[in-house]
């Protein structure tokens, strides 16, 4: 299991979709391909864009369907981001 912690990646504000691809693609695939859990800490990051979350997941959901919700936690989001991540999981299963 790993535990990647945005704020120290992001700041405060996770806004910019390059980095979250980067994430995406570098950290967290990987450890689903070694069929591996991961926590994305979002302690200390108050505000997210829909672009960077989906940037971030919708690929995931795409590419390893729903199941992939099993093995992704979602840790310490404000109430802001949790509605945000919703959204873009909402989506991504209605367009499948």
């Amino acid at each position: 299991m790993i535990e990647i912690k945005l704020f120290e990646i992001v700041g405060e504000f996770a806004e910019n979709k390059d980095i979250a691809r980067d994430i995406r693609k570098q950290r967290i695939i990987p450890e689903l391909n070694n069929n591996q859990k991961v926590i994305l800490n979002f302690e200390g990051i108050h505000a997210a864009t829909q672009s960077f979350i989906h940037a971030l997941i919708s690929d995931l959901l795409r590419k390893y369907g729903n199941d992939v919700l099993d093995k992704i936690s979602f840790k310490h989001c404000d109430e802001i981001v949790q509605k945000i991540i919703n959204i873009v999981v909402e989506y991504m299963q209605e367009s499948a």
